[in-house]
């Protein structure tokens, strides 16, 4: 349909992030140092972002776009609150802002000879905390592992973590159930596979559970794999 629509003029922007803030809607997010409006349907071309930014990089166009899905908005808004459950959320709390990591460019720094090198690709990793719609969601391997098994494995990050996108959690620590958030991600991004990790013990089922339920209410079929470590370290089962 053609509608009224944000429009963002990256050349002005200097990826402040009032505007994300001041979106209520989660439309807009902070891309390589830039705002980018991320979802159309979540726009609802009432511009509530357009009076905070304060290089006038912001104002309206009317184009083909998606209708603005308020259902939709309001489902990742329960999910956003169901995560803080009263601690602070990612747009009030700086350190569980999303963002994507670039650990392998020329100009990243090396501590040491020999050191090793991480293969973390964005933050935040706890499943409680990751946006439903971040950006790095986009075309990504999804890595959903207990969070136990980074310390029980001793190669964790080359031989899981590369090239994807990590989720952890502790289905016997954590508060409620994984599915429905992860459902939410599946649902939401064009995501290409998903990997399990988990331990052996029989309290790790519930991570593995939240993600075969995920994957069949998400509606879609995607590569899936369970990968069990033991408490010694060594892979049991893949």
């Amino acid at each position: 349909m053609i509608r009224k629509i944000v429009k963002i003029d990256t050349d002005k922007c200097d990826g402040c992030g009032l505007c994300a803030h001041a979106c209520h809607e989660d439309a807009i997010a902070i891309q390589n140092g830039k705002a980018v409006l991320i979802r159309d349907d979540y726009c609802d071309g009432l511009g509530n972002c357009l009076p905070v930014c304060p290089k006038g990089a912001i104002g309206f166009e009317e184009r083909e776009a998606a209708a603005f899905d308020e259902a939709a908005v309001a489902q990742n808004q329960r999910l956003k609150d169901q995560a803080s459950k009263g601690k602070c959320s990612s747009h009030a709390c700086p350190g569980s802002a999303a963002r994507a990591i670039n650990t392998h460019t020329a100009t990243a720094p090396v501590e040491a000879v020999g050191a090793v090198q991480s293969n973390l690709m964005q933050w935040p990793v706890q499943i409680k905390l990751v946006p439903v719609n971040a950006p790095y969601f986009e075309q990504a391997n999804l890595l959903i592992a207990a969070d136990c098994t980074a310390y029980a494995y001793g190669d964790f990050h080359t031989k899981f973590m590369k090239n994807r996108v990590t989720l952890i959690g502790c289905p016997k620590l954590d508060e409620g159930d994984y599915s429905e958030k992860l459902t939410a991600i599946l649902q939401q991004n064009n995501i290409r596979s998903v990997k399990v990790v988990r331990m052996e013990v029989p309290c790790c089922g519930g991570i593995e559970r939240a993600v075969v339920t995920a994957l069949q209410n998400s509606g879609k079929v995607l590569p899936w794999q369970v990968i069990t470590v033991s408490c010694d370290g060594k892979i049991l089962d893949e």
